[in-house]
């Protein structure tokens, strides 16, 4: 397993920072500041990230993990350890999806965190996150099934978690 620090970090990577209060960069001085104007400040555990943009962030997928829901374009601060780094590629399957259905909320994670569960590429995770949202937040995909829409519904998104079938090729199957 590849060992990431403030010298390698940035190259190619995936990870979720926690956010934490913006008021971090009022007491600590920045290591580093990005030519996008992110602020870095290293420790030896991890790193801490100011910034205004999250998600695609050149060659990375960083996440910004936060009770409420936090919009780009704003500045936040995140943290993450250096061992919640991990490699991004497109030439493997890296990723599995989450739903909390109480909460409606989907989501993907690195293998590395759940290595049984069912993986996709990372483009592929985000496609099918956005056919479960519309599972999930809509009703008129299910005005053609006889079947109660929260039981389909569940059935659906297990079926789009755990499996290479698309969305019409499930929704067959309950006809």
């Amino acid at each position: 397993m590849k060992h990431y620090t403030k010298s390698n970090f940035f190259k190619h990577t995936f990870c979720d920072f926690i956010k934490v209060e913006n008021s971090f960069f009022d007491e600590n001085k920045t290591h580093f500041k990005s030519a996008s104007g992110s602020q870095y400040y290293f420790t030896e555990e991890g790193v801490y990230r100011y910034s205004n943009h999250w998600g695609r962030v050149a060659n990375c997928k960083w996440r910004l993990v936060s009770e409420s829901r936090v919009k780009n374009q704003e500045y936040h601060v995140g943290y993450t350890k250096w061992t919640h780094f991990y490699p991004l590629n497109e030439s493997e399957k890296q990723f599995y999806i989450s739903v909390d259905y109480d909460k409606k909320r989907v989501s993907f994670h690195h293998k590395n965190t759940h290595p049984k569960a069912f993986l996709f590429f990372a483009s592929t995770a985000q496609k099918r996150i956005v056919e479960i949202q519309k599972i999930l937040y809509h009703d008129n995909w299910a005005k053609y099934f006889n079947e109660d829409i929260e039981v389909l519904r569940k059935q659906i998104v297990y079926q789009l978690v755990n499996s290479n079938k698309t969305l019409q090729e499930i929704k067959l199957e309950f006809h």
